[in-house]
């Protein structure tokens, strides 16, 4: 099973970030998977598991929640398509080369997580490995 986390940024080209293992770890820790290093991601935000053909996504208590499609999770089966926010970014899961297109698309949340000065993070930090990266 192929399956990539593609960052939504308003202003320009998707970004891809293939999952490593069965097991992905996403947080502002840089021994995660999945490193995001802005205050309002937790250390160990939420983590990706799939077995069997089957994916989910589990928060880690994490301060300002994990949403699926606009609802706050705490452990759920994910989907091709599926919309995962973490802390002020949004991903589309794409299982297999599916979706084939991605869309710009804003989820509404029952309970938005804060605002805070990470929401303004550029499309150039974004761009940076050193802001966020997928580790092998």
């Amino acid at each position: 099973m192929d399956v990539n986390l593609v960052l939504l940024k308003k202003n320009g080209p998707h970004k891809l970030f293939p999952l490593p293992s069965s097991v992905t770890t996403i947080g502002r820790r840089h021994s995660c998977d999945l490193c995001i290093p802005l205050v309002s991601v937790s250390k160990k935000h939420c983590q990706l598991n799939h077995d069997e053909g089957v994916l989910k996504i589990l928060d880690l208590d994490s301060r300002n929640g994990t949403y699926l499609n606009g609802k706050r999770v705490d452990e759920a089966v994910i989907q091709a398509g599926d919309s995962i926010k973490i802390g002020p970014l949004t991903f589309v899961l794409q299982i297999d080369g599916r979706p084939q297109t991605i869309a710009e698309t804003e989820s509404v949340t029952e309970n938005p997580p804060p605002q805070d000065a990470a929401e303004g993070i550029t499309d150039e930090q974004l761009d940076n490995s050193a802001e966020l990266e997928s580790l092998d």
